[in-house]
């Protein structure tokens, strides 16, 4: 059974291997795709539907009912900023649908602490061989498909 999983944000597709930071960029907890989000802000969605089983004020995975688990992360090294920013309108353990709102946050404003708002969506306990249809380029929408989990 395979899981299409949306975008979290509205933006530009980013190869992971841009992501300015080694952890994302090399796939060391998976593969994916990162989007740079629009500027302005904005509610980062669910993109898969499933259960929130890791919440932070910058980051979240969501598991779907097949287990496949996808990360979110919102900017890079956010954690710094303690949640400052970010509002939660989930908690773990929550059932979500894709394209459920789950924070909301402002790239700008990360941008303006210095760090980057670029957006790792990360397939997790899986290798790149189990993706398909990925995005590498292009502008998208909230929920539009960046891979499938296969």
């Amino acid at each position: 059974m395979s899981v299409e999983v949306g975008s979290p944000v509205p933006g530009m597709v980013t190869p992971m291997s841009e992501v300015p930071d080694p952890v994302f960029a090399e796939s060391m907890v998976g593969p994916g795709v990162a989007v740079t989000p629009d500027l302005g802000r904005q509610d980062a969605v669910a993109p898969v539907s499933g259960t929130v089983v890791t919440l932070h004020p910058h980051a979240f995975v969501v598991a779907t009912e097949s287990g496949a688990g996808v990360l979110v992360h919102l900017g890079i090294d956010t954690v710094k900023l303690q949640g400052e920013g970010f509002s939660l309108h989930v908690a773990k353990g929550d059932q979500v649908e894709q394209g459920q709102p789950l924070i909301t946050w402002d790239p700008e404003e990360v941008q303006g602490h210095g760090y980057s708002a670029v957006c790792p969506v990360v397939a997790l306990d899986t290798d790149a061989t189990s993706l398909d249809d990925v995005l590498d380029d292009g502008t998208v929408r909230v929920t539009d498909v960046l891979f499938r989990v296969v």
